[in-house]
């Protein structure tokens, strides 16, 4: 079998995937990774800035079709970096193949973000997945001929292994073998920013190798008990009585320890910027949604944030703040937050609680799905399940499908059948923006109290305040200054507590 060199290869390969799952009574079309758009339609707008740091990712890309591999001793003066090559495996118990289909597409799509070319591979229907080495023992050989052929050097399973499957694996198809949740981290640590990004990705990363370590041979052993003579081993080789591997696990838990540490040290500002905006009754909008729904592109279409923006899983991980204001001159602010996907590492959601925090902390939730992707119902539950994991199940909701110019009107009937109260937007063409906008300003909470004062007019700083964080309701130039009437937060009104009046 030939590699792939055209843009059609993923969608080449997973149709051989399918092949081998049982046969439909309707023909279906699958096209590319169902997770990722067409290039075509994943275009920047004006609202999305300069995207400096988009072009910044992209000024180091892999090739493909440059081996590493040494064909002929000449070549060792030309060996240059390649694309990993993948085959894709996955397991689905009967009735469940239309879900199986979507998660392979998605792991197509993850394994793409991390830098791979997948080229074919395998799904297999069983109650449930080999104990020993996760795929039957007939499609495990059949799994190392498919590797064999493709020239593949890598498989990628489409769920948790466990150490001892992927261990057993290997040992069948002879290539490295990783699983979904090591897809997902390998993205989570290309794309971490900031300090307390990469700290967080690094403490799941070290969550998930903990249980995996594993030696190889002699290199591993460093004790010997007893009288070490007799084995042979000669002075020189009595150790402290630890082996290495164990020196190792010793060594994730230190540092486990620092870095959860260290992500403790941050919680006090991110802390304090909270506490004073609750303090100025600033409220709070969180854009939450599925990864690669287009969260950054509709921060940047409601406040020209200029976050970045890319057609890829997990462009931003890191929580970005923007202020904005309603028609009326109240501020408030808009969190975009880090994308979920199915199957979500745990590790990933105890390592980025802090940022999930911005989630449960928000006074309404702006929850984004892909309005185009093929199954937008697991969108909202997998969202709603991790939301419901940090506390902010309870919330107000406003459900946005996006991408909406890429939506017919008989899909859209469908997607209201979901979220009868939805709004469609198109952070692309602007479809639905305003709409969006104006029902997020009547959707913010309205400050506790009310008041009637009169308020001099040379406390001008108190009605710009009214302004800027109240509701105000009326108001008037008399001749003793402006009587205002308004809703106003405890801490403004015990401002204007010495000018209130009686109601009229």
């Amino acid at each position: 079998m030939t590699k792939p060199t055209d843009d059609n290869n993923t969608s080449d390969a997973l149709d051989r995937v399918l092949a081998h799952a049982e046969p439909r009574t309707q023909a279906r079309v699958f096209g590319g990774a169902q997770a990722l758009q067409d290039e075509a339609t994943a275009t920047h707008t004006d609202a999305d800035g300069a995207q400096w740091d988009l072009d910044d990712r992209h000024a180091l890309r892999r090739v493909v079709g440059l081996s590493t591999e040494l064909e002929d001793v000449t070549e060792v003066e030309y060996r240059q970096l390649r694309l990993e090559n993948v085959v894709l495996v996955g397991v689905y118990p009967q009735g469940a193949q239309e879900d199986a289909e979507n998660s392979l597409r998605e792991l197509a799509a993850l394994a793409e973000t991390a830098g791979a070319v997948v080229l074919d591979g395998l799904l297999q229907r069983r109650p449930h997945p080999d104990p020993a080495t996760y795929l039957g023992r007939g499609k495990a050989q059949e799994l190392k001929d498919i590797v064999a052929a493709a020239g593949a050097d890598t498989v990628i399973a489409d769920t948790e292994l466990a150490p001892s499957q992927r261990r057993a694996l290997e040992d069948v198809v002879k290539v490295k073998v990783i699983d979904r949740t090591t897809v997902i981290l390998d993205i989570f640590s290309q794309h971490a920013k900031s300090r307390e990004g990469k700290a967080q990705v690094e403490l799941a990363q070290l969550e998930y190798l903990l249980p995996r370590l594993r030696g190889w041979g002699d290199s591993m052993s460093r004790q010997a008990g007893g009288q070490v003579g007799a084995g042979g081993a000669g002075m020189g080789s009595r150790g402290p009585g630890e082996t290495k591997i164990e020196l190792d696990r010793r060594r994730i838990r230190t540092r486990m320890a620092q870095l959860r540490k260290q992500i403790r040290e941050f919680a006090p500002a991110r802390e304090a910027k909270r506490a004073e905006r609750k303090r100025n009754t600033i409220p709070s909008v969180a854009i939450a949604g599925y990864t690669n729904a287009g969260k950054s592109s509709l921060l940047n279409a409601l406040t020209s944030a200029g976050v970045l923006v890319e057609n890829a899983l997990f462009a931003t991980l890191d929580a970005t703040v923007r202020r904005s204001e309603t028609s009326d001159g109240r501020v408030y602010t808009l969190t975009d937050t880090v994308g979920f996907v199915r199957n979500l590492p745990h590790q990933l959601v105890e390592a980025f609680r802090s940022t999930l925090e911005e989630v449960a902390q928000a006074d309404l939730i702006v929850h984004v799905v892909d309005g185009s992707h093929p199954d937008p119902a697991a969108q909202l539950q997998t969202v709603r399940d991790v939301m419901g994991d940090v506390g902010a199940r309870d919330l107000p909701e406003i459900v946005v499908f996006n991408k909406a110019d890429l939506v017919s009107e008989d899909d859209r009937l469908v997607l209201r059948g979901l979220a009868p109260d939805a709004h469609f937007v198109s952070s692309r063409t602007g479809e639905g923006i305003a709409e969006l906008r104006a029902e997020i300003e009547r959707r913010l909470p309205m400050p506790a109290i009310e008041v009637h004062a009169l308020v001099p007019y040379d406390r001008g700083e108190l009605v710009s305040a009214i302004h800027e964080t109240g509701v105000l309701l009326s108001a008037t130039h008399e001749e003793g200054g402006t009587a205002i009437h308004a809703h106003v937060s405890e801490r403004l009104a015990a401002e204007l507590a010495p000018y209130t009046i009686s109601s009229p």
